[in-house]
């Protein structure tokens, strides 16, 4: 079995959570109220910011030429790509300040920056790789199961269930496992502890959005 096969087994529980949260499952029909995707989105644009960071000094230490530039592409999508999906967003729902990072985007970029700049290439991957692959896996379950005609947030289902984002996450994945094949036992359980990591987070983003919950 793939590290990646592994990995992925390993959070089914958090992964099953995400897709039985609130959120979710309104935005999937519709109804999820515009304050809390404005919420999200905000916070969401913020996170990709330093998201795109964190790729491209992934990208600088990442031993395969052809991984360096396949991380280079990543960055740029996460700043350019997705972040021209916010500001279509910011237009339509009428949201102008981003605001600042509150509590869960704070600690799950944090996590993702200080896991690229002192651990090892390895597990900088592996943290990373969360924010692809359940983002393609929700924005695909939410494609199939929805049945809203005018879904006010079909441009980001759409982004995420589109076959574009599927072949980065593909590769994003083959990455992650060719590095896993190269790398020692005890390596490859720090990946896969940085997956569940950020995994986690990505619940717990998605629960402060619903929530709107901001700094005391």
């Amino acid at each position: 079995m793939k590290w990646s096969e592994s990995t992925w087994n390993d959070i089914q529980e958090c992964y099953q959570s995400i897709l039985d949260m609130p959120f979710i499952k309104e935005l999937s029909d519709g109804s999820l109220p515009q304050e809390k995707f404005r919420f999200y989105m905000a916070q969401d644009s913020l996170y990709l910011e330093h998201f795109g960071r964190t790729l491209s000094l992934i990208a600088a230490k990442i031993p395969d030429l052809q991984d360096v530039l396949a991380f280079m592409r990543f960055a740029e999508n996460a700043i350019v790509v997705e972040n021209a999906l916010h500001e279509s967003y910011f237009k339509d729902f009428g949201l102008i300040d981003k605001g600042i990072l509150e509590p869960a985007c704070h600690h799950y970029i944090h996590f993702l920056r200080s896991t690229a700049a002192l651990e090892s290439v390895e597990i900088a991957v592996a943290a990373v790789l969360p924010c692809f692959w359940i983002y393609r896996e929700v924005g695909n379950y939410i494609y199939e199961i929805q049945n809203t005609v005018d879904n006010p947030y079909e441009k980001w289902i759409a982004t995420y269930a589109g076959e574009e984002f599927s072949v980065a996450v593909d590769q994003a994945i083959a990455i992650c496992d060719k590095i896993a094949e190269s790398s020692t036992e005890t390596t490859r359980k720090k990946m896969t502890e940085a997956f569940i990591t950020a995994s986690r987070m990505e619940y717990h983003f998605w629960e402060a959005a619903y929530e709107l919950k901001k700094w005391k």
